[in-house]
């Protein structure tokens, strides 16, 4: 079993209200094959909520205690993301996932590279704060556009 980002399969959960649909992913979920979940909404955050970006580092440096993910308001709302990413890996565990299909650039589910923290749109190298704890647990990540080349469908 898998999970997938729950944006990515039209769920309404993103911090502006809407989806990320991929049909592809969808049909995964209508399959069996995968199971939906947000990190930021099992964290408690609302939606819509007002964006965020992770502060001073990248989801690694938010568990080391380096970084903060702020919200535009100046709200400080690294608490919920790092609830919401330990709520994830707890599902994860219950559904024996092995492999997670987040949503880029994310300050949740990020891989590889999020927004920069300064809300101008620019990007920068590093991890979500959801990615960053899965990859610590030993989960294979991907996102929507690098799943088929990570996650091997055959073996779920």
């Amino acid at each position: 079993m898998i999970a997938i980002s729950a944006c990515l399969i039209g769920e309404n959960v993103r911090y502006d209200g809407s989806h990320k649909l991929d049909d592809a992913l969808r049909q995964l979920i209508q399959e069996g094959k995968a199971v939906a979940l947000c990190p930021e909404v099992l964290g408690g955050l609302t939606t819509p909520r007002p964006p965020a970006e992770i502060v001073g580092g990248d989801g690694f440096d938010v568990w080391s205690g380096r970084a903060k993910v702020i919200a535009t308001t100046g709200e400080d709302v690294t608490e919920a993301f790092k609830q919401g990413a330990l709520e994830t890996l707890e599902l994860l565990e219950m559904y024996q996932c092995t492999a997670m299909i987040l949503k880029s650039k994310s300050p949740s589910c990020g891989t590889s590279e999020i927004y920069d923290g300064t809300f101008s749109g620019d990007l920068k190298s590093g991890e979500g704060v959801c990615a960053a704890l899965l990859i610590h647990h030993g989960i294979t990540i991907a996102n929507e556009l690098n799943w088929k080349e990570k996650i091997d469908l055959a073996s779920f």
